[in-house]
């Protein structure tokens, strides 16, 4: 059974850092581990979710959507089984709560990265940012 467990989130002001961690694990053999992508979403309140940034596991490939593109950085640990989003310069309108989901194929891996591609999710991280 695949697992996601995202953390890391917390308050930060305008214009400051904050790093995103993502563990993910227990994916069927059946699926090459080299092909699978990791994205994460963010949703503020009252809003739909949205995809802001996705990974493919087995060759560093990334896709970001436009409003995190120059600010927010994928990276993994494969070692690990963690992603990692590293958020720059953030904005009051990154405030939301932010989940990491997983999928056993890159077919997901996409920008935007699409909430409905992706059947394995985190139990999502807060982020605050206060001008």
């Amino acid at each position: 059974q695949v697992q996601v467990m995202d953390f890391g989130g917390g308050s930060v002001r305008t214009g400051g850092s904050l790093r995103l961690s993502c563990w993910h694990s227990g994916y069927s053999y059946e699926y090459s581990p080299s092909r699978r992508c990791v994205g994460w979403f963010r949703q503020a309140p009252g809003k739909e979710r949205e995809g802001v940034a996705a990974i493919w596991t087995g060759g560093d490939s990334t896709f970001y959507a436009d409003s995190v593109k120059g600010r927010f950085t994928l990276s993994q640990d494969n070692a690990k089984n963690t992603v990692y989003l590293q958020m720059n310069n953030v904005k009051p309108e990154d405030t939301g709560m932010y989940y990491c989901a997983a999928d056993q194929s890159t077919d997901a891996c996409r920008a935007p990265p699409v909430p409905g591609d992706f059947p394995y999710w985190g139990q999502g991280t807060q982020v605050t940012v206060s001008s």
